[in-house]
């Protein structure tokens, strides 16, 4: 006799203190509307400014979505608070296990055309994080960006949440 599977709700779960939240992503492609609502939600408690919020949603969209399509199982998003340069930080990191091996594309194939939906989720990340990158681990890879937290209208940085 097996468990039955527990399933939790976002408002079931408690925003975590700022600093550092832990999300396991489901390998499901409907799953990434649900990591988005759910980050939405902790961006929101740690009061990041709209337009860090909105570019982080991005972001985690294009990497959680990466992991889903292209990566072996288990994967999860990370999200911290740093300080990079000098300035607030917030680092986003999706980590799997590694890339699903794929048979390789006839010669004769043309490549893929410069209109189509897919492979522009590097671009998207490059133009929205001051920073990103992969960082290979022994049988993981972590897909990280570092986007800019602007401070409020005095100057100041943005304050921690309770």
């Amino acid at each position: 006799m097996t468990n039955p599977a527990i399933t939790t709700s976002d408002t079931d779960v408690a925003p975590p203190p700022r600093g550092e939240y832990i999300c396991p992503l489901p390998h499901i492609v409907e799953s990434v509307s649900a990591v988005r609502r759910r980050a939405r939600r902790i961006l929101t408690h740690w009061a990041l400014p709209t337009e860090t919020s909105d570019d982080a949603l991005l972001v985690i969209s294009e990497l959680t979505t990466n992991a889903i399509a292209h990566a072996l199982p288990p994967a999860a998003l990370r999200l911290s608070m740093s300080e990079v340069g000098g300035r607030h930080a917030l680092r986003i990191e999706v980590t799997d296990a590694g890339p699903v091996q794929r048979p390789r594309r006839p010669s004769d194939r043309p490549h893929p055309a410069e209109h189509e939906e897919h492979g522009r989720g590097t671009g998207i990340v490059a133009a929205l994080s001051m920073r990103h990158g992969i960082s290979h681990h022994l049988q993981r890879i972590t897909r990280w960006a570092d986007l800019h937290v602007a401070s409020d209208h005095t100057g100041s940085a943005v304050p921690a949440s309770p």
